[in-house]
């Protein structure tokens, strides 16, 4: 995660830890004079990209780099990250400013890119208890307009035409985090193993392309300080050219997974906490995207495949942690969301009677 992901941040992480007289001579080349010493300080949300603070004098940016030592293969795709939001600036999906991407791992350790640093709000809890009640609703439909201003952008027309196979997006993805699941367990999760084979031979008919985010959830946007506007839309690790309405039903997640497991909502009443409910939220998309409503086994695939994917996510962060490489202290504690994921994406496929 980056930017302002939580209020304070972490210094002398000895894992991430690099040379910083290193950075300022390479940013002098790649952005320009830096005429005061670096004050660099470790962000401390997130669980995947390290991400730094950099102040040098009034100036501020934000570095996100790949984490040091062994690391799957496809994650931690910092290039990719830097090109998306690089093509996005001045389109209708907010971003912060590029400024210089580093792919040479002898600067600091590992590949790295600059950017500018947004000042604003994150919310980490979609029920957003820091708010009044009144203004739950318009922060939600805020950022149902920002993923549909995104799924609706022409790849081409911002320069991402080859940013990701255009066909089988799904039945790819499933592969994928099957062998990055595989890969990186460290213990036997039966639902996994049961997903990994469903999966596969349910995929749904049918195909589109979009750009997709991969990890859009409400923690990965910045907000105006007082406005329920997003400023930009960060952590574009995930993203390719795939299904928008699998991307849009990731977002979703949020409405079926319990509060305690995954900063869900549940077990919630939204109707009093002033939050809306899913079939509304979903509608309000359709409505913007000029999609045809998707059908509802079709639906409940994409959840279910997405609650396995996030579970793969967590798994990964796990194995990060034990290795002594994960970004977040906290890795750990997300780490133990994998089996109960696992387990409520398995319920899903049995509601779908074709276990």
């Amino acid at each position: 995660m980056t930017q302002d992901k939580s209020p304070a941040t972490r210094t002398g992480d000895s894992r991430h830890a690099f040379d910083v007289e290193r950075l300022a001579e390479w940013m002098r080349q790649a952005v320009g004079p830096v005429g005061a010493p670096l004050r660099v300080e470790q962000f401390s949300g997130g669980q995947s990209n390290p991400t730094f603070l950099v102040e040098y004098g009034a100036e501020r940016c934000v570095l996100r780099r790949k984490p040091p030592g062994l690391l799957l293969p496809s994650a931690h795709a910092v290039e990719r990250e830097y090109r998306v939001m690089h093509a996005l600036a001045g389109t209708a999906v907010p971003v912060p400013r590029m400024l210089a991407l580093c792919e040479d791992p002898a600067v600091i350790g590992t590949p790295f890119y600059l950017m500018q640093h947004v000042a604003g709000r994150v919310f980490w809890n979609p029920a957003l208890p820091e708010l009044p009640r009144a203004e739950r609703s318009l922060v939600h439909d805020e950022v149902n307009r920002v993923i549909a201003a995104l799924h609706s952008l022409d790849p081409l027309a911002v320069g991402l035409a080859g940013f990701g196979k255009p066909d089988q997006y799904i039945a790819r993805q499933v592969a994928r985090w099957s062998k990055q699941y595989q890969a990186s367990a460290t213990e036997s999760i039966e639902a996994m193993d049961r997903l990994i084979e469903w999966l596969p031979r349910h995929v749904p008919a049918g195909d589109q392309t979009a750009i997709v985010h991969g990890d859009f959830r409400l923690d990965n946007l910045i907000f105006d300080p007082h406005e329920p506007r997003v400023l930009a839309v960060i952590d574009w690790e995930l993203a390719t050219l795939g299904h928008p309405l699998v991307d849009f039903a990731y977002h979703c997640m949020t409405w079926r997974i319990p509060a305690g497991v995954f900063r869900g909502l549940a077990d919630l009443d939204l109707a009093e906490i002033g939050v809306p409910g899913e079939a509304e939220y979903v509608q309000s998309y359709v409505r913007r995207t000029g999609c045809a409503p998707v059908p509802a086994a079709d639906w409940e695939y994409y959840m279910a495949y997405n609650l396995f994917r996030l579970a793969a996510i967590a798994q990964g962060i796990t194995a990060r942690a034990l290795q002594g490489n994960a970004s977040s202290a906290r890795a750990l504690e997300v780490g133990r969301s994998t089996r109960p994921l696992a387990d409520l994406a398995w319920r899903h496929v049995e509601r779908l009677g074709r276990a």
